[in-house]
């Protein structure tokens, strides 16, 4: 794994926050990131055709900006570790 893609697996302290900003335990997401790293779940998301049941959680609760797709968007530090079409997805 390169170094930024080290990086990225731990910003995905999101889980934590979620977890303690809005009491939602995204358990699929959180073992998808222990098993595979951090960097292959947040492309598998990306690429869904239908938004996770996370997303959707995190929706109803207005927190957006607790999703893979925002840490990905609002930081210009990941945008090197995504294509083109998966920045655009995740906008």
């Amino acid at each position: 794994m390169n170094d930024a893609a080290t990086q990225f697996h731990e910003a995905i302290s999101i889980y934590h926050r979620a977890k303690s900003e809005t009491g939602y335990r995204a358990m699929i997401f959180l073992d998808m990131v222990l098993t595979r790293g951090g960097l292959p779940p947040a492309k598998y998301l990306i690429d869904t055709s239908k938004p996770s049941e996370g997303y959707t959680h995190l929706y109803e609760r207005g927190r957006l900006d607790l999703t893979v797709e925002a840490l990905i968007v609002d930081n210009p530090r990941w945008h090197t570790l995504f294509t083109k079409e998966e920045l655009e997805k995740a906008r």
